[in-house]
């Protein structure tokens, strides 16, 4: 059976470590596997459901696909594109939107804290988000969708919505249910200097994060200064529940390495940090340093990675447009 993934990327900018090793190093690993299908879309119309500055947005879409290439997604592997160049994503919101249930997105945890106290003022766009989440991976059929701790209630949505259409138009597996995929040996990445706190391009303090354009020696000086405590390296058999910094450092080391937390405690076990910190440098600098001198150089070529958008796009349009079309067909249009 092929396995078909889709996902997706908010074209925020200044993609970090946390991206890297949340999303997209994990999409470069799918993508090599046999009989999988790899869609991965830039989600533009997601992240105008908070303001942004046009100038700026442009920008950082081309940005977010220099990324993807440079950490390895190959436009001839896998369909990559910007999501608003395909107009199935918004018709296949609104009418989902009207199979979807106010009680199922008032659930939603992640409306409430990007809302906050004053959610009279959030956008309507960010209150129905997940629906144009479940539109995008239901055009594609997707059967697999790699999500992290806060998207798993989006896909949980997303689900029941498959579920409901299905249900209502008498169109039995029509809507195929996606299962959620589960990255092993990964760890949340946290703040540098706040291992309490995601890492974020939000954060005012650019030494909380390592940037995916960050060269060598800004990186080395980073983990330098990342936050730890005064005792030695964890022995394998201790809780790290009081000790946020060295968990988060060690997840970082485990998830390059592609091992678990456990064989990384074993490696490093009673060791001083400075030591560790200039293996966890290391590891840093061989993965993320070439990827942050690609990412320069394709953004020097504007018109290769247009080509790349008008290529992927040609193809998610295909693939969608057919979906929706039959979509209709069912609802009587």
């Amino acid at each position: 059976m092929v396995k078909k993934i889709f996902s997706g990327v908010q074209p925020s900018g200044n993609l970090h470590l946390g991206n890297y090793l949340g999303a997209i190093k994990n999409f470069v690993d799918l993508q090599n596997q046999k009989n999988t299908e790899c869609v991965y879309c830039i989600v533009d119309l997601h992240a105008i459901t908070i303001k942004q500055e046009p100038k700026d947005l442009k920008k950082n879409i081309i940005e977010t696909l220099a990324t993807f290439v440079a950490s390895g997604i190959d436009s001839k592997k896998s369909i990559i594109f910007n999501q608003s160049s395909v107009p199935a994503h918004a018709e296949g919101s609104w009418i989902l939107s009207c199979v979807a249930r106010m009680g199922w997105l008032n659930r939603m945890t992640q409306f409430k804290e990007k809302a906050g106290k004053d959610k009279e003022k959030a956008s309507v766009g960010l209150y129905a988000y997940p629906v144009l989440m479940a539109s995008d991976i239901l055009l594609y059929d997707a059967t697999h969708v790699p999500v992290g701790h806060d998207q798993k209630q989006h896909l949980e949505l997303c689900r029941d919505i498959a579920q409901r259409f299905n249900s209502d138009f008498n169109a039995a597996d029509f809507l195929k249910v996606p299962e959620p995929l589960i990255q092993k040996n990964f760890s949340r990445i946290m703040s540098l200097k706040d291992a309490t706190k995601k890492m974020s391009k939000s954060d005012p303090s650019d030494l909380s994060r390592i940037n995916l354009t960050d060269d060598r020696d800004l990186i080395i000086s980073k983990i330098k200064k990342a936050k730890t405590d005064s005792k030695p390296m964890p022995s394998i058999d201790e809780n790290l529940e009081k000790r946020p910094e060295a968990e988060n450092l060690l997840g970082i080391y485990s998830s390059l390495s592609n091992q678990n937390l456990e064989r990384s405690k074993k490696e490093f076990e009673g060791k001083n940090f400075s030591e560790f910190k200039r293996k966890l440098s290391d590891l840093l600098v061989d993965k993320i340093s070439p990827i942050s001198d690609e990412i320069k150089k394709l953004l020097n070529d504007k018109k290769y990675l247009d080509d790349i958008l008008l290529e992927g796009s040609k193809k998610a349009n295909e693939i969608a447009y057919k979906k929706i079309k039959e979509m209709k067909k069912l609802i009587g249009f």
